[in-house]
């Protein structure tokens, strides 16, 4: 084999698994369909704001809002039920008699599951912004930006969770299943934080979940709901940018322990 060959190979052969027909059209239709069909363009609710960058704030989040869960469903998809599936059916013992480090495997079945998914999601939504919205993207490029960085944070913080869980049980139904509850349950803990902060006038709770989850930072910063947030928490820009850093650091830091398990204790 020539050299770079076995990775490509392993590469093909998992985006075959995780994009066959009719996967990949299916997800690209619905990815266009939340983008352009959803979206909803009222930014009255940052009036209050009035500044460029809260507009483009809240134009971007619409864009992201409609497709943003087909995004999460197909990650899901892949990290859980794909790489849970290889670990039982015993595909990945094949994938090790390849001349290919470990690490080099998983890089190839990560950028499959999350990678192209992630460029499938991108691709429209730039599509979609100069469609739609041409006169704020260069303008405006760094909120547009921060704002896909914060809401991308959480999914993919989810996505090694997943990863940690699927390698640990060599399955992935609980992973799935986890995944999904970690979404939802992050919406819940939002509201009964805002909640909690409202009745105590303390911001401690929507801080805590802001490391995990960025947008609700952004959010914040950019004036909350209808504003209410004022009075309880309003980041500035530059603190809102180390949530969003640090929330990153997280994310980095259990893929990283998903490569160390993979390597090292993964015993098949």
């Amino acid at each position: 084999m020539g050299k770079g060959k076995p990775f490509l190979e392993v590469l093909a052969s998992a985006m075959h698994e995780d994009f066959r027909f009719p996967f990949l059209e299916l997800f690209a239709f619905l990815y266009t369909l939340g983008t352009f069909a959803l979206a909803n363009f009222t930014v009255g609710i940052y009036s209050q704001v009035g500044t460029n960058e809260a507009v483009a704030y809240a134009v971007t989040s619409s864009l992201i809002g409609g497709s943003l869960i087909i995004f999460i469903i197909l990650i899901f998809k892949n990290v859980a039920y794909g790489l849970g599936s290889d670990l039982e059916k015993g595909i990945i013992q094949t994938y090790f008699s390849y001349p290919l480090k470990r690490w080099a495997i998983l890089t190839a079945k990560l950028l499959s599951g999350i990678g192209v998914s992630l460029l499938l999601f991108l691709g429209i939504q730039i599509s979609a912004f100069y469609i739609l919205a041409p006169d704020i993207v260069l303008p405006q490029f760094s909120t547009i930006i921060l704002t896909y960085a914060a809401n991308l944070s959480y999914p993919l913080f989810i996505s090694a969770i997943m990863l940690l869980l699927t390698l640990k049980l060599r399955r992935g139904g609980i992973g799935l299943v986890l995944g999904i509850v970690l979404y939802f349950g992050m919406n819940i803990a939002s509201s009964i934080a805002f909640f909690v902060a409202l009745a105590t006038e303390s911001a401690l709770g929507l801080q805590i979940i802001s490391v995990i989850s960025p947008t609700y930072a952004l959010q914040y910063h950019y004036g909350g709901l209808a504003g209410l947030s004022s009075s309880l928490w309003t980041p500035t820009l530059a603190e809102t940018m180390l949530y969003i850093g640090g929330s990153y650091v997280i994310v980095a830091a259990l893929f990283i322990l998903g490569y160390i398990y993979f390597s090292r204790r993964l015993n098949l």
